[in-house]
C-alpha cells in the first residue's frame, strides 16, 4: 500500500483516459522523463464554494500546458476540451471539494536515448487536499533567501512553458534556501536583478504601486501574477510591470509571492547570499510583517477563487 500522508484525500488516478486507484499505477523506471525530465505539467487550484467546487482559471492552465507539451516538442494525445473533462471527472471521481491539480504530459517507456524517438506522450492527471504551499506562515510572512545561483535566462528556454526538467534547479535552491534558515529561495537573473521564486513570481510595493516583473526578467509570467496584475488593480491600486533591482526589493514597503500552490504570501525579512557569502543577517522588509496591501490583494484573491465576487465568475470553472 502507498503511503498517502502527503496527498489527502488521493484516490484515483486519471491515466490515459481510464481511472485507477491511487496505489496501484506504476511506471517502468526506464520511463524517459524519469532520467531526462522530460515532461510538462500545470498545478491548478479547485475550490470549495457554496455551489460546489469551482477550478481556477482551467481553460488558461491548459492552454498554457499544452503550450509547454509544443515547447517540449511533444504531439500530446488529449487536446483542450478532453483535458478539461477529464480534470472536472478526476476532481468528481476522488470527491474532493477543494484540491489541487497536477495533469503531466511526459514522455514514457520505449527507448532512453535523450531524443525520445520510441517514447510515447502520455497523460496523467491526479488531485488531493493541498494547504498552504509554505505552511502556517503563509498568512503572517516568510523570509527568503536570495540565492547564489542565477535563474535559466529567457534566451536558454522559453520561459512560457512550465518544462519539468527546468525545475531540477528549483528544487536545489529551495533546499539550499532552507539550510541557511530561510522558509524559500528567490533567484536573480543572470543580469543580477530579481527573477522569481522557486515556483512563485515575486511583487514588491513601493510608493502604493504594486509591481512585478516580465518575462524577459526570466520568470514565468504566472496566472495568478497575471490575475493579481488586474484584481490590484480594479480594488484601486496602481500597478506596473518592469525590470525589479535588487536594491528595490531590498527596500520595499512591502513583497509578496504569487502562485497557485503558494496563492499570496507575504515576504517580511532577506537573507542576501547571491554572492555566494555563507553568513548573512536577515534584512526586513518594510515593516517586518505582512503589508496592508499586501493583505488586501490577499483578501480579495481568496474571496474570488471561492466564488465570493461575481465579477470574477468567468474565472471560475464549475463541476
Amino acid at each position: 500500500m502507498i503511503d498517502t500522508s502527503h496527498f489527502p484525500k488521493a484516490k484515483k488516478i486519471w491515466f490515459m483516459g481510464e481511472f485507477h486507484d491511487w496505489s496501484e499505477l506504476t511506471l517502468h523506471s526506464m520511463t524517459h522523463a524519469l532520467h531526462y525530465g522530460t515532461s510538462v505539467f500545470e498545478g491548478i487550484r479547485a475550490y470549495s464554494t457554496s455551489r460546489g467546487p469551482a477550478v481556477f482559471r482551467l481553460p488558461d492552465h491548459i492552454d498554457r500546458f499544452l503550450y509547454s507539451a509544443g515547447a517540449a516538442r511533444m504531439t500530446p494525445p488529449y487536446g483542450k476540451d478532453e483535458i478539461i473533462r477529464a480534470v472536472l471527472d478526476t476532481i468528481r471521481e476522488n470527491g474532493v471539494e477543494a484540491c489541487y491539480i497536477r495533469p503531466l504530459y511526459f514522455y514514457s517507456y520505449g527507448n532512453l536515448g535523450l531524443v525520445p524517438k520510441a517514447s510515447p506522450v502520455q497523460l496523467v492527471i491526479a488531485v488531493w487536499e493541498w494547504g498552504a504551499y509554505l505552511g502556517e506562515k503563509a498568512e503572517q510572512g516568510v523570509s527568503v533567501c536570495l540565492v547564489p545561483q542565477r535563474r535559466i535566462h529567457y534566451s536558454q528556454l522559453d520561459m512560457r512553458a512550465k518544462l519539468g526538467g527546468i525545475y531540477v534547479q528549483s528544487t536545489i535552491a529551495g533546499l539550499d534556501a532552507r539550510a541557511r534558515g530561510c522558509d524559500e529561495a528567490v533567484f536573480l537573473n543572470i543580469e543580477g536583478r530579481i527573477a522569481e521564486g522557486p515556483g512563485e513570481n515575486v511583487f514588491i510595493v513601493k510608493d502604493g504601486i504594486v509591481k512585478t516583473n516580465e518575462r524577459s526578467e526570466s520568470v514565468l509570467e504566472g496566472i495568478t501574477r497575471t490575475s493579481i496584475l488586474e484584481v490590484a488593480a480594479d480594488i484601486g491600486f496602481k500597478t506596473a510591470v518592469g525590470p525589479i533591482t535588487k536594491a528595490d526589493f531590498l527596500a520595499a514597503d512591502e513583497a509578496f509571492f504569487t502562485g497557485t500552490a503558494v496563492e499570496i504570501v507575504p515576504i517580511i525579512g532577506a537573507k542576501d547570499h547571491s554572492d555566494g557569502t555563507l553568513r548573512r543577517e536577515t534584512v526586513r522588509l518594510g515593516s517586518g510583517a505582512a503589508g496592508p496591501t499586501t493583505l488586501r490583494i490577499r483578501a480579495a484573491y481568496l474571496g474570488l477563487v471561492r466564488g465570493e465576487n461575481p465579477r470574477y465568475e468567468k474565472w471560475l470553472s464549475r463541476l
